[in-house]
């Protein structure tokens, strides 16, 4: 598939900008999905892709979900999304990100970077040597660091959204939670269920995470492949994306799925058969925007606060997708699309002048 012809399939995307630099090593992608709403921010991921392929669709449709978090959570931002071809463990450096700095400096604001999976706060700080746009830096230089606590905190949110809707309380007692991924963001979203009185089994490829949440949390801890045969109310998929598939959806014994890894879907039809086995799906793109609402926080002058009080309104979002789902007689992911694109649209019109309605 050509790179134009990519663009339009997933989303039609406003700009693609590839960069290389032979002496830093620096091989990567930007992508630019929608600026109706505001700068497009995303995350910037560093990830061995086997092709180059590979790692200009993960990109594409990365940056479009970035378009929809956004437009759900309320945020006056775009959607876009970077990622960095190579292997995190062996090829970061200082000269890299600074390079990749440059490249975000020279679109002027139209893209802001941000920390993503196999890139930290660390990295952002190389990249703030370069360019003013970039979040998630260091709270000495003004940012607000890790923003994985407001990520995991919004995903609780969602859930308790989603087992209101399911189960007619949002009361963990009793309830057990399957968590895949045990990252930054599954960690503190273990943390929370765990205060809420939920019982856990959970699952990861680092053996030190699994035995870490086993002390801490006293969670079950299972193989990476048995999570998805785990008795429970509630999978939590924290991880990476495309685990809902017609290989793992026969195999989950859960009523609702929440979690804060994005494009949890294989593919769009699987929220329908989700939706078809009576599992309620709360969609990735509005249940882990917390991340992003932190980063929003941050570029207006950083408070705490603020940022868990937005994060706190998941909940709301979260229902209300529940509630279009339920009006209309469709399924979740598609109720969570209308949504985004009813704010995308809307707001469009008031930009340029007319307010047609929704």
């Amino acid at each position: 598939m050509g790179v134009f012809e990519a663009m339009k399939a997933e989303g039609g995307h406003e700009q693609v900008i590839f960069c290389e630099d032979s002496v830093a090593g620096l091989k990567a992608i930007i992508a630019i999905h929608d600026t109706t709403l505001g700068p497009a921010l995303g995350g910037c991921r560093m990830w061995p892709y086997e092709t180059e392929e590979e790692a200009l669709i993960d990109v594409l449709r990365l940056s479009r979900g970035m378009t929809y978090k956004a437009a759900a959570a309320g945020l006056n931002l775009g959607g876009g999304k970077a990622v960095i071809i190579g292997d995190p463990k062996t090829q970061k450096s200082e000269a890299l990100f600074r390079v990749f700095g440059r490249f975000v400096e020279s679109l002027n604001g139209r893209y802001i970077t941000a920390e993503d999976v196999n890139t930290s706060v660390h990295d952002m700080e190389y990249i703030f040597m370069e360019t003013k746009y970039v979040t998630g830096v260091a709270p000495a230089h003004g940012g607000s660091g890790d923003p994985s606590p407001v990520t995991a905190y919004g995903v609780f949110q969602g859930m308790r959204a989603a087992a209101t809707a399911q189960f007619g309380n949002d009361d963990f007692s009793g309830k057990r939670v399957a968590v895949q991924g045990l990252g930054n963001v599954g960690s503190n979203l273990c943390r929370h269920l765990k205060e809420a009185g939920a019982s856990l089994v959970v699952t990861d490829i680092d053996p030190e995470r699994c035995a870490r949440a086993r002390d801490e949390f006293g969670a079950e801890v299972v193989d990476t492949d048995e999570i998805y045969d785990a008795d429970c109310d509630i999978f939590s998929p924290n991880a990476l994306g495309a685990v809902i598939n017609d290989e793992t959806i026969p195999r989950l014994r859960c009523k609702v799925v929440c979690g804060g890894a994005n494009n949890q879907l294989a593919e769009d039809r699987h929220g329908q058969v989700l939706h078809e086995r009576g599992v309620l799906y709360a969609p990735d793109f509005v249940v882990n925007a917390g991340g992003l609402i932190n980063v929003y926080v941050e570029m207006e002058g950083y408070v705490r606060e603020r940022a868990l009080r937005m994060a706190a309104g998941i909940y709301a979002n979260t229902m209300n997708v529940i509630e279009i789902s339920r009006e209309r007689g469709i399924n979740t992911a598609e109720a969570a699309d209308r949504f985004a694109e009813r704010r995308i649209e809307t707001i469009g019109a008031v930009k340029k002048g007319f307010f047609g309605g929704i």
